[in-house]
């Protein structure tokens, strides 16, 4: 009996490792050998065949196998969630800060990491928060979500025309006056 247990713990030491490697699934199967191996070091307690070795091994092998089963539940739980895309396209959506002022290019700060960046919508102050519209290679397309007051002679668009930020010209100024 006793080969019988260790060839199981072994067993269950190898799964685990791999459980590393295959996901969550290897874990489960360390824990099924693990269960198995306690189960046969409870008989051979109850049959009288225990020694002191057999209660350290049944610590360790319920030790263990409490730990795979956490890191299985873990596993298996964020199994169903959807990663995040890595590189440019896989930013599209999220919320940043500017870095420096975008005017319409500069840098922004977004996921921990600064991107260049060009402002869709207007000039964008260092500080202000931007959200990734699209991807140009290694550049991000941000529109700006902060608001600028004063900015532009329109009270309704604040300085755009078809989408992009202008800045009025003289001629404009002296029209409106």
């Amino acid at each position: 009996m006793w080969a019988g247990v260790g060839v199981l713990l072994g067993l269950m030491v190898v799964a685990s490792v791999l459980g590393f490697h295959v996901g969550p699934h290897g874990h489960l199967a360390a824990i099924g050998l693990g269960v198995a191996a306690g189960v046969i070091m409870v008989v051979m307690a109850a049959t009288g065949q225990a020694a002191p070795l057999l209660w350290v091994l049944l610590g360790a092998d319920v030790a263990i196998s409490g730990s795979l089963g956490v890191l299985t539940w873990r596993g298996l739980r964020q199994e169903d969630e959807p990663l995040h895309e890595v590189g440019p396209r896989g930013i599209v959506g999220a919320e940043g800060v500017a870095v420096t002022d975008l005017d319409p290019e500069g840098i922004v700060r977004v996921r921990g990491e600064n991107w260049s960046a060009t402002s869709m919508n207007r000039p964008a102050r260092a500080g202000d928060r931007v959200q990734v519209i699209e991807t140009s290679g290694v550049r991000l397309g941000v529109w700006s979500e902060d608001e600028v007051v004063g900015l532009g002679d329109d009270p309704i668009d604040g300085g755009l025309a078809n989408g992009r930020w202008h800045e009025p010209d003289d001629d404009e100024h002296k029209g409106a006056s």
